[in-house]
């Protein structure tokens, strides 16, 4: 897997883990599903840790853990899928402050809306890594300045400023 921030390719500190036991072995910042979560905080207080979810998760399910959790790592099953980028925006919402990856086989023309939605990085299989280097993912990040949808980053959307314009008005 490759990591990419805003500045480019980055070290993970979290190593995945798929079982509780696995997880609670090493001392080292564990990934796990959100399933181990409320288990491995009753079995390792203080211990840094991420948790891992579905796009399609419920955000009354992660809700409980984004006080505790440091990572909260959205799952995409596809580059088409857009609940994560949904659940993103939920999860910042929430007043989660750590850090908020996107992981899954997303493209570069992506990114200006993952960071947008509030993910602070992306985790790329290595196939979609070797086909969109984090140069390619940069520099997509510097070519889109505009945004459809409402609510994304802290800049107007194309609607919001058509709509001023129409009214004579500057946004």
């Amino acid at each position: 897997m490759t990591l990419i921030t805003k500045t480019g390719a980055a070290d993970d500190r979290f190593t995945r883990f798929d079982t509780l036991e696995d997880a609670l072995a090493t001392d080292e910042p564990v990934l796990i599903p959100l399933a181990f979560a409320p288990a491995y905080v009753e079995q390792r207080p203080g211990a840094e840790f991420g948790i891992s979810v579905p796009g399609s998760a419920a955000i009354e399910d992660v809700a409980p853990h984004l006080e505790t959790a440091a990572l909260v790592a959205v799952e995409f099953p596809s580059f088409a899928d857009g609940r994560g980028f949904s659940l993103a925006r939920k999860i910042v919402r929430e007043g989660f402050a750590g850090t908020l990856r996107a992981s899954g086989p997303l493209i570069a023309d992506q990114f200006l809306d993952a960071l947008a939605c509030g993910f602070t990085e992306v985790e790329l299989p290595e196939t979609m890594a070797n086909r969109q280097p984090a140069q390619q993912w940069l520099s997509a990040k510097e070519t889109m300045s505009d945004h459809y949808q409402s609510g994304y980053g802290t800049e107007p959307s194309i609607l919001q400023k058509r709509l001023a314009a129409r009214k004579g008005a500057s946004v």
